[in-house]
This record gives structure tokens, C-alpha cells and sequence, in this order.
């Protein structure tokens, strides 16, 4: 399998390679995020992803323009929804679209997001974004793994410790920061 892994950030990411690597999938990665806010935010997650895939070797790591503009136009109408809302579905949409675009034109046979790890998310709403923006080209599938599950969640957390990962307090996007920091 050719996957294209789409991914947020070093702690949800780190189990997510390690466990595709044990398993004979080398990823590329795909770093595409312009929802998160302000830039500088995404540039902190960005560095430690970098950090942790040149220690491991062996990945490749493509950097996602970051244009938060086009971010802001794709929610726009949804800017008051709830977390998990919405709004979260538009931005899991845009992203995974990007990525299995990016897959079809790189041959990859597969896409995946780093995305479903995270407990703060919506697994449906992830998992319904990624077979919809698979079913948008023509060769690309959706790997529809629950990185939640089969002991990744607690291998996350040591390999956040193990690996000292700056581990941020939201989801990345303005509407979320208010709602999840000191929580």
C-alpha cells in the first residue's frame, strides 16, 4: 500500500508512523493544516513533526502551504458552530481533500489522517470526511484505521514524554482556542 498520511502534529502522529513502519507501511506525510491560528502556532507544530521524522528516518515530509485565508473562506457561515460541529467537518473536509488530490497525483493508493487519534475529534465526522474526499479522484481509498484503539492511545503518551513533544492545549483553529485551554 501507497499511503499518503495526512498529519496535525507530533503527539497524534508519532504512534500513528511507528505503527504503520512495524507494519510494513512506509507513509508519506502531509503536513496541511491552515486552520490553525496564529501562524506561529502552526510553525511550533510543524518544528516538532520535522523534529521527530528526522530522528526516525526512512519518512518523507511534504509541507502543506499554509493559507489560513482560504481556511477562514471554506467555515465561513460556520465560524459560531460548536466544537465537533460543523465546522470541524468543513475543515476535516478541506484538509483530506487536499490530501487524497495530493495522493492521486503522487500514485498513492491510500490516504490516512493522523486526525482520528486524537480524542478531542469526532471519529465519524474524520472518517466520513476521508471517504469523501477519497471518493473526489478516481485511485485513492481511505484507510479507515481507529488509531484510538489496539494500545496507540497510551503508546501516544510515551512517546509524547519519551520525546519531549510540545503538546498544545486546542484543537489549533481561533474558535477552539477559548474552549479547550486549561482544560
Amino acid at each position: 500500500m501507497k499511503l499518503l498520511l495526512h498529519t496535525c502534529c507530533a503527539p497524534c502522529s508519532a504512534a500513528v508512523i511507528e505503527w504503520l513502519l512495524h507494519n510494513d507501511i512506509c507513509p508519506t506525510l502531509y503536513y496541511y493544516n491552515p486552520n490553525i491560528f496564529p501562524q506561529e502556532e502552526y510553525e511550533k507544530r510543524k518544528s516538532e513533526l520535522t523534529r521527530y521524522v528526522e530522528k526516525i528516518g526512512k519518512v518523507e515530509i511534504i509541507d502543506g502551504d499554509y493559507n489560513h485565508n482560504d481556511w477562514l473562506q471554506e467555515i465561513k457561515g460556520f465560524e459560531n458552530e460548536p466544537e465537533r460541529g460543523t465546522r470541524c467537518l468543513q475543515c476535516f473536509k478541506m484538509r483530506l481533500l487536499a490530501t487524497a488530490r495530493l495522493a492521486a497525483e503522487r500514485g498513492c493508493s491510500h490516504i490516512a489522517t493522523t486526525l482520528a487519534s486524537s480524542r478531542r475529534k469526532n471519529l465519524e465526522q474524520i472518517n466520513a470526511a476521508g471517504e469523501w474526499a477519497a471518493n473526489q479522484t478516481n485511485d485513492v481509498a481511505f484507510f479507515n484505521k481507529n488509531w484510538r484503539k489496539d494500545g496507540l492511545q497510551e503508546r501516544r503518551n510515551v512517546l509524547l514524554i519519551e520525546n519531549g513533544f510540545y503538546n498544545q492545549t486546542y484543537c489549533g483553529c481561533e474558535f477552539s482556542y477559548g474552549l479547550s485551554v486549561g482544560n
